[in-house]
């Protein structure tokens, strides 16, 4: 699962991001991340556990023109969580922090996330949206123009139902849909906002879905939660 079947072009949030990777000259979008502090960016661990030249893009919305507000960053350090294991997704700690080589420079453009605080649990049917470039529908391509959808928390209780993801989903995920919109392929590493007392805080970043396609009924898309690993968050960024 690299990455969001996502309809509405609807974005008011300046704290996503943009990874990319050097290749023969030019630089390809990978996956998604939110500005967290103004040096360092929150992905996921699968999106940067193979070394690669990455940069960031900051400001961004369509990541096929440069439009004028975007910041380009290079990667000085990837942090990938410790306990993360590439052989196994469902044991959760897909999480990683990149520092930035310089600091972002905080405009209308680029804002920074608000992180929940350490051990939040979000009710079922909270509201929450996903945002990313990923394909638009089963197999399509790549979204050039960032997008939002909106996905309303599955509590654990629901989500580890045998007949919906079962054990593959831990108490340091969060399950997040409603059967129609999902995560779908170019979104891992971006941000699962969700509203918590009138202000939006980045609570899930964009771990799997299911293979069975994208709107898979009983198999929302799944995320780390963010307000498992403060304390981790915290100790890397000082």
């Amino acid at each position: 699962f690299e990455h969001l079947n996502i309809q509405q072009n609807v974005l008011e949030r300046n704290d996503g991001i943009s990874l990319q990777y050097l290749e023969g000259g030019s630089y390809y979008f990978y996956c998604g991340g939110s500005l967290i502090r103004p040096r360092w960016v929150m992905t996921a661990a699968h999106c940067v556990e193979s070394s690669r030249n990455w940069r960031v893009v900051l400001g961004d919305h369509d990541i096929t023109t440069h439009e004028g507000p975007e910041q380009y960053m290079n990667v000085s350090r990837v942090y990938i969580h410790p306990k993360w294991d590439s052989n196994s997704l469902s044991s959760g700690y897909d999480i990683a922090l990149l520092r930035l080589s310089t600091d972002a420079t905080l405009n209308s453009y680029v804002k920074l996330a608000t992180l929940p605080p350490s051990g939040q649990v979000l009710p079922h049917n909270n509201p929450c949206y996903i945002t990313g470039w990923g394909r638009t529908s089963n197999g399509g391509p790549i979204s050039a123009e960032l997008k939002q959808a909106p996905l309303p928390v599955v509590d654990y209780s629901t989500c580890s139902r045998s007949d919906w993801w079962g054990s593959y989903v831990k108490k340091n995920m969060v399950c997040a849909g409603n059967g129609t919109l999902a995560g779908c392929h170019g979104d891992s590493g971006g941000p699962l906002n969700c509203l918590v007392s009138c202000q939006y805080v980045v609570y899930g970043v964009t771990s799997f879905g299911s293979a069975a396609g994208c709107s898979t009924y009983k198999k929302p898309t799944v995320f780390t939660r963010v307000s498992a690993y403060i304390g981790w968050i915290n100790e890397i960024i000082g």
